[in-house]
């Protein structure tokens, strides 16, 4: 292979001395590409560019026929003169995407998958008009969702399709594709979701393969939280190295106390609609719930009736309290305060008292340090309608108190405690009695207050 590429540059060595042209001069040659030709290495590089001057060069150190090398001799001096000028312009000069052609640009982006082309649809408004390009999404639209296909033929009625499709990009407005393609998708993906989460827990009413859909991978903004908010108010209790505030809805937050530093971060969610929060919304802009549409009230002169409630209080993986309650009710004209009483655990029902099983407390852990914070737990709610619909939900922790003046029931057992939760839908009020002997919380009292702004829009009610 070397001989014959030798061979080849000594003809072509001899073909330049029989025309005349001198080592060192310049040539045109129309339509021709640019040559430098070293003889001393024998090699020929080709950069493609046309109607450009042929520039030829030999080393100083070798003379042959027709060849003039002199000290002062300027045949090399253009050339010199343009690399000095490119090397200086290469090292000070930097590329910039968004100087290319718009043509180049599109191309590029062709290689692109979906998920980075809409990333690049956010660098600047030309990308975002480059990448929104009807004939680069129609060939995703195309590779993701095309029509199934036999192993022996070919669908014609489909295949005609989809060649229509291709043949409407022009007559389709600008990002056209691109809205089809995330539209496809975010219905596929709520099918598929969809078909996993049908199995429903009987007493809550809510999926059971709830943390099979939920993956780490995922990143979508829930809620936002101002720190700066940390209040006495908001504290729910504290142990000897840190103390523990609660900001809604569910985010917990654990401050050392010597230097007033973050030690953790805590967040408690609730199940309902987290499947949808987490794999609909994105890194910046959260999942919106759809607008509520009221639920006919065949009955509003009875008021509530045939709700169900299930609590569960927890730490760490630790149950205190799982317990659901069935036909709970309320009359019309019992409103107090703007609020709807529900009443679950009386006091003058013993039978459905409830203890609080374990020593309750919260157990919090750091990488190096870890901790107990007693009487403090996390409270889940979940309030089911009379048509089994998620009326009010919520997770959050909350904290023992002493009482500070006995309640209206029995208080000659033993010291009387309580549990307090407010939000926008409603509060929660649970009441404990301590048992010195057996050394356990009592559940004597467990009633809710649901907002009546809260009523009127789930039934489209005016009470």
């Amino acid at each position: 292979m070397a001989t014959g590429r030798g061979r080849l540059l000594q003809l072509h060595w001899s073909g330049l001395q029989a025309s005349g042209l001198q080592l060192g001069a310049v040539g045109w040659a129309p339509g021709r590409a640019r040559h430098f030709v070293d003889a001393e290495e024998s090699a020929v590089t080709k950069t493609h560019a046309k109607d450009l001057p042929i520039w030829i060069s030999c080393p100083k150190d070798r003379k042959g026929p027709g060849v003039t090398h002199a000290a002062g001799s300027t045949t090399m001096r253009p050339y010199a003169r343009r690399k000095n000028h490119c090397e200086k312009r290469s090292a000070t000069c930097s590329v910039s995407l968004d100087c290319m052609p718009s043509e180049i640009l599109l191309k590029i982006f062709s290689y692109l998958d979906a998920v980075t082309l809409l990333g690049a649809g956010c660098v600047s408004r030309r990308f975002y008009h480059l990448a929104s390009d009807n004939f680069i999404w129609i060939r995703l639209y195309s590779t993701a969702f095309s029509p199934k296909r036999s192993n022996w033929k070919v669908n014609s009625v489909e295949k005609t399709a989809m060649s229509m499709n291709f043949l409407s990009v022009e007559d389709k407005e600008a990002g056209y594709w691109k809205k089809e393609y995330v539209t496809k998708q975010i219905a596929s993906v709520k099918a598929a979701l969809t078909q996993v989460l049908k199995p429903v827990n009987p007493y809550t009413g809510f999926p059971v393969k709830t943390k099979m859909i939920l993956r780490p991978r995922w990143h979508s903004l829930i809620a936002n939280y101002d720190l700066s908010n940390l209040t006495e108010s908001t504290m729910v209790g504290c142990d000897r190295l840190v103390r523990i505030f609660c900001l809604n809805p569910g985010l917990l937050v654990g401050l050392w106390k010597r230097e007033e530093e973050l030690a953790f971060v805590m967040a408690n969610l609730h199940i309902h609609h987290l499947v949808e929060r987490s794999t609909l919304g994105s890194a910046t802009i959260p999942y919106e719930l759809p607008p509520h549409s009221p639920v006919l009230d065949d009955s509003p002169e009875y008021g509530l009736y045939g709700y169900q409630l299930h609590v569960d209080m927890h730490s760490s993986g630790i149950s205190y309290l799982c317990g659901t309650f069935h036909d709970l009710f309320t009359k019309k004209g019992y409103i107090e305060n703007g609020y709807v009483k529900l009443t679950a655990i009386n006091f003058k029902n013993n039978a459905k008292h409830l203890p609080l099983i374990g020593k309750v407390g919260f157990y919090w852990r750091t990488d190096v340090l870890d901790g107990f914070i007693k009487t403090c737990s996390v409270m889940d709610i979940t309030l089911l309608d009379e048509y089994r619909k998620p009326f009010w939900c919520f997770s959050s922790p909350v904290c023992v108190r002493s009482s500070p003046r006995p309640s209206d029931g029995p208080n000659f057992l033993g010291q009387t405690y309580y549990v307090d939760y407010v939000d926008s839908e409603g509060k929660v009020h649970v009441e404990l009695l301590w048992i010195e002997e057996t050394e356990e919380y009592f559940i004597v009292s467990l009633v809710l207050y649901l907002s009546v702004a809260k009523i009127n829009h789930w039934f489209g009610t005016e009470y």
